[in-house]
């Protein structure tokens, strides 16, 4: 009878730890985050992206009771970026800002070095912004249909300016020639300043880069422009008609940024990031504060991002492969 007694009591104290273990997890993940988040951005210092990251992280930690820190780790492709998130444990303590770059890194490169769809989890968007095709403001194009109409006439004599080759502004251009259906020339140029300088001298007919980047050159007239990229207007220039208005409804670029995390955080400690998210995202200070550096605030749901990523390296693999561009 003692035996089995003692068996009893042997029994009861394994279900007990068996318990303890089942649900400890769970009460830590409630009680998430007890300690500093890093959030590593795979852009430099004082970009949209890192300064977007900071603003919204910071309102996270403020709802959160602990501090959000951002660690800047740039390389190609997000590469070094990811892999030191993807070495951390799946606890929601080390998060990574994924882009719409991150989509178009993953058919751009040979070998990337991480998968972000089967690696990481999906938390929300953070904001997104679409591109503008601007012209020269004392030219003679004025508008996309202008635009469209001269290079059907003479396929190949006009052309268009952008950063790098592979760069979301130079895919961009590509797939408005696919859409257009116009035979253009991409002109890439080391970087923004380049290829504002490059239209203003007549080097090239039109450019594709964010407002925030052509900001100086649209605001004082010398730049002008003819059509955002997105779905619908931007509300950074809403009397900008889209290329969807101007007869090509299919075309939609629109770049943004997000959060993810390692695949196998706890689902509660990813809704509840999405949670807070959702609630900083709508509060209108900061909206006005991300307009202002030409990002519109915009949440998301997990399994939105999800599919946005997937759509978003889907199309940009279309792309590269069609308009033969090296692989990196």
């Amino acid at each position: 009878m003692i035996n089995a007694f003692v068996r009893s009591i042997g029994a009861a104290v394994v279900a007990a730890a068996s318990l303890i273990a089942i649900v400890a997890p769970s009460i830590a993940d409630e009680a998430y985050p007890t300690k500093p988040v890093r959030v590593v951005v795979p852009f430099g210092v004082g970009g949209v992206a890192d300064i977007t990251a900071r603003l919204v992280t910071e309102k996270m930690g403020d709802r959160l009771g602990q501090r959000f820190v951002v660690e800047n780790v740039p390389g190609a492709g997000g590469t070094a970026a990811a892999q030191r998130v993807a070495a951390a444990p799946a606890d929601g303590y080390v998060l990574a800002l994924f882009s719409n770059g991150t989509a178009v890194s993953v058919p751009l490169f040979k070998s990337l070095g991480f998968d972000p769809i089967s690696e990481f989890v999906p938390i929300s968007t953070m904001g997104q912004f679409d591109f503008v095709v601007a012209a020269n403001g004392a030219g003679d194009i004025k508008t996309f249909a202008t635009f469209v109409e001269f290079a059907k006439k003479v396929p190949g004599a006009l052309n268009i300016g952008t950063i790098n080759i592979g760069s979301t502004q130079h895919l961009t251009g590509l797939l408005l020639e696919r859409t257009t259906g116009i035979k253009i020339v991409m002109v890439p140029f080391r970087g923004t300043p380049d290829a504002m300088l490059g239209l203003l001298r007549n080097d090239v007919h039109v450019v594709i880069d964010s407002f925030a980047a052509l900001k100086s050159g649209l605001d004082d007239g010398r730049m002008s422009p003819l059509a955002t990229t997105g779905a619908t207007r931007s509300a950074l220039q809403p009397r900008v008609p889209t290329i969807a208005e101007q007869g090509h409804p299919t075309f939609d670029v629109t770049s943004w940024n997000a959060l993810f995390a390692k695949a196998g955080t706890p689902k509660t400690v990813i809704d509840k990031l999405n949670a807070v998210m959702r609630d900083v995202l709508a509060d209108q200070a900061l909206r006005t504060r991300l307009l202002e550096l030409g990002i519109e605030a915009r949440s998301s749901m997990p399994q939105e991002l999800a599919d946005r990523l997937k759509r978003d390296i889907e199309r940009w693999g279309a792309v590269i492969e069609a308009a033969g561009v090296p692989k990196q």
